[in-house]
């Protein structure tokens, strides 16, 4: 299993108690201190630790680069979602055996990052396609709760969403065949989720095996959504959702049909 490839989303318990913590630790990186660069719309904190590594320079280039990244989800996700984060998003990139220490208790599987007020990173030095990846995905949690911060979205809509667009931005247009086929095969053998069992407020305390089947079947659904219907419609079910917190309604009106026959559609598609 990939480590990045299973993320926390937006605020179990345990994720706002270490928050509070973690915001403390923006001032003790692992050899004692975090280096902090903004840009527009983020305010990025580096474990200055990670200089070890990569070199002054080289650690300067990644948090430029970083930033850059950060900023074009931003404008991607204004754009196909309208999700527009009023407020400066905190990223906290953490040198990562103070990332796994501190964070590992969180999640049943291995995770890059998640979201809990600010985004919070495992460590790199070099801006590879998985921490585009991992970037795009936990700012979809960021600006979700940044619209709605009390409302709890379903994980199903959640992490459908985030793993969507984080593969958007890979350049990744639909489900690979391996996992068509996958999946394919858990509806042939009656083992996938129902979206009710998808709309607990996270999956993250998931097996692994679980997790990646959940994962997986709540971005097939989004992505079911978007081919059948648009980007346009799942921004206009997104929006009225937020403003009115009745999903099933929201559906209804942007999809002129109902969340379980939407499913159930879904189940056919496979």
């Amino acid at each position: 299993m990939k480590r990045a490839s299973f993320l926390l989303p937006v605020a179990t318990l345990a994720a706002l108690l270490l928050v509070a913590d973690s915001a403390k630790a923006r001032d003790r990186g692992a050899d004692g201190e975090f280096s902090k660069r903004t840009s527009r719309h983020f305010v990025l904190y580096q474990d200055v630790d990670i200089d070890r590594t990569s070199g002054f320079r080289g650690s300067r280039r990644f948090e430029q680069q970083t930033l850059e990244v950060l900023e074009a989800a931003y404008d991607q996700l204004a754009e196909k979602l309208g999700l527009r984060p009023e407020r400066p998003i905190t990223v906290v990139v953490y040198d990562p055996g103070v990332f796994d220490a501190r964070f590992g208790g969180l999640f049943r599987f291995p995770a890059a990052g998640f979201y809990g007020d600010s985004i919070h990173l495992r460590g790199d030095t070099v801006v590879t396609d998985r921490l585009v990846a991992v970037l795009h995905h936990e700012f979809v949690h960021a600006a979700l709760h940044d619209a709605a911060p009390t409302l709890v979205v379903p994980a199903w809509l959640n992490e459908g969403i985030a793993e969507w667009f984080e593969a958007r931005a890979l350049g990744k247009r639909q489900l690979a065949a391996e996992e068509k086929s996958w999946l394919r095969d858990r509806a042939e053998k009656g083992q996938l989720y129902s979206l009710a069992e998808l709309s607990t407020p996270n999956l993250g305390h998931l097996e692994p095996a679980a997790a990646r089947a959940a994962y997986l079947q709540s971005y097939a659904f989004v992505d079911f959504l978007v081919r059948r219907h648009g980007e346009r419609r799942l921004r206009e079910a997104l929006a009225d959702f937020l403003r009115t917190r009745k999903l099933e309604r929201s559906m209804r009106r942007s999809y002129r049909d109902s969340l379980p026959d939407l499913e159930a559609r879904f189940r056919e598609d496979l």
